[in-house]
């Protein structure tokens, strides 16, 4: 039953910046256009953030760009659009969000079938010294198999 999967943005700056602690599948409020240029991949979400208001969830900052063919139906690239999620779902991310130090970053757009999908992320905010950790820790593990590579030889 495996429904096609095909991955419209990927939000790298958020794994460098937060420690992901929980992620959830959400569905996005979008018109016409907006499903079209999602089809051809004009999205960006290195800027975006997620916010809960009155037990609704938004998410601000995701640039989807405007329809080339869509001309008066086309929306504002920056608007706020509506992730849909079930209550029990909103409840648990405003309880975990009340903590100090938690919010909700987006960390992916894709569509699932065909329908549009964002993940969501919990995240934990990473200091300087974490960052500087996880960077030598890659540079460790590209050095290692640089290594390997040239034993193979």
């Amino acid at each position: 039953m495996g429904e096609s999967v095909k991955l419209v943005a990927n939000n790298k700056k958020a794994y460098h910046d937060y420690f992901i602690e929980d992620t959830y599948e959400a569905g996005i409020a979008l018109h016409g256009t907006e499903v079209k240029s999602l089809r051809m991949g004009k999205c960006s979400i290195k800027e975006s953030f997620i916010r809960v208001e009155n037990g609704e969830v938004f998410v601000y900052g995701m640039h989807i760009s405007p329809y080339e063919k869509g001309n008066l139906f086309n929306k504002d690239p920056l608007r706020v659009k509506k992730l849909l999620l079930h209550r029990g779902e909103i409840n648990k991310m405003l309880g975990k969000i009340a903590e100090k130090g938690y919010t909700l970053v987006p960390l992916r757009v894709y569509f699932k079938g065909s329908l549009a999908k964002v993940e969501i992320g919990l995240a934990k905010g990473k200091k300087l010294y974490d960052k500087r950790a996880d960077i030598a820790k890659k540079d460790q593990r590209r050095e290692a198999e640089q290594e390997f590579k040239v034993r193979m030889r």
